[in-house]
């Protein structure tokens, strides 16, 4: 695990080689259906230039943003052949950004399905809402589509999709409700390559699958299943470093409003990182981070700038200023930071901020960037 350096910022690590196996473990996985991949939100913070370098050298061809802006910044990346849908739809106007960039929106509405056929007829992904009530066609909406047989003639499907409520919950019924109503949509519109699973779906069995898949959060090591052993690798780690050590006497307290209380004697450490980094406020008195092989508790609040621990137990060589402690890693997995921060590992990725040292490393090559 790579130190801090000293007096600088939390080191956040990504590694590419295992961002890399994750893909192939989910063609190995789904082997019938193209495997694209979820880039949005700057890949899910692990960040899009590398994250989309990779991908695409290990045969990834198409791939999903939320925003038109994230759109723009993917294409200069990946050059002109990939294909990039925009999850989040057309906005008004926005037709010909979309032309000039070679992007293609995900339509989720009759009225985006009208400007983007009056704009021409170009290649889109129609999402149909099977049970999330979020973004895609309503029944009604589907209804009139797959009845206007003229404006279905205006448009070039290149995909049909939908999304599961608990694809990561694989007992859960409402998954195969959703798949009926996904194939009932199916045959009421013209033919097309359709894709319903995203990272959990991929592990409900191949009549998911569909002719595309769509991981996220499982590229990036995040565990897609609610219960479980990961079926993919971590791909991250975070580090801080010690800034300086005291000592507080029984019943001291520390930080924001003294919600820790010492039970005894008690050494602290306090370290570089804390909510303006995206170490989340919910975890104060209740993460854990390690110094070497001990777990160091979380002494009182995360506050903006900085984290206090309690590093007692620590053997004295390494509770050290300037000695880096584990943030995210083996000792504390991204799904058990969550869980205790009463979140999920997605929020704890893409609320990940920008003021790490990043450090990239691939089996052959290493940068900071």
């Amino acid at each position: 695990m790579p130190a801090a350096p000293a007096g600088g910022r939390p080191v956040l690590t990504v590694s590419l080689a295992a961002v890399g196996w994750n893909y192939r473990t989910l063609r190995e996985t789904a082997p019938n259906a193209e495997v694209a991949a979820v880039v949005k939100a700057d890949a899910y913070g692990l960040g899009l230039a590398p994250i989309a370098g990779k991908l695409k050298s290990a045969g990834c061809n198409t791939f999903f943003v939320a925003t038109l802006d994230e759109g723009f910044a993917l294409r200069a990346l990946v050059g002109g052949t990939p294909r990039i849908f925009v999850l989040n739809g057309l906005a008004p106007g926005a037709a010909p950004a979309f032309a000039s960039y070679n992007l293609a929106p995900v339509l989720n509405s009759l009225a985006e399905i009208r400007e983007w056929a009056d704009f021409g007829r170009r290649p889109a992904a129609l999402q149909i809402d099977t049970g999330m009530s979020r973004a895609g066609l309503s029944p009604d909406e589907l209804s009139a589509l797959a009845a206007d047989a003229a404006l279905l003639a205006r448009l070039d499907l290149a995909l049909i999709l939908s999304h599961l409520a608990h694809g990561d919950e694989a007992a859960s019924s409402a998954n195969a409700a959703q798949r009926r109503r996904f194939r009932d949509a199916l045959a009421r519109l013209p033919a097309a390559p359709a894709s319903l699973a995203a990272s959990g779906g991929i592990f409900l069995g191949p009549e998911y699958h569909f002719d595309l898949v769509r991981p996220g959060i499982a590229l990036y090591g995040g565990n897609p299943l609610a219960a479980g052993e990961s079926p993919v690798r971590p791909a991250v780690t975070l580090t801080a470093e010690i800034l300086g050590l005291r000592t507080i006497a029984r019943g001291e307290t520390a930080g924001y409003g003294g919600t820790f209380i010492a039970a005894r004697d008690t050494l602290l450490a306090v370290c570089n990182i804390g909510y303006a980094d995206g170490l989340p406020r919910a975890l104060s008195n209740k993460g854990i981070a390690y110094l070497g092989g001990t777990p160091c508790p979380y002494a009182g609040r995360v506050s903006m700038d900085l984290l206090t621990l309690d590093v007692t137990a620590a053997p004295e060589s390494e509770r050290q200023r300037g000695a880096t402690v584990e943030i995210i890693g083996p000792g504390m997995p991204l799904e058990e930071l969550a869980r205790r921060a009463d979140t999920v590992n997605y929020e704890i990725l893409t609320g990940l901020g920008a003021r790490f040292t990043r450090l990239v490393l691939d089996s052959h090559w290493s940068r900071v960037v």
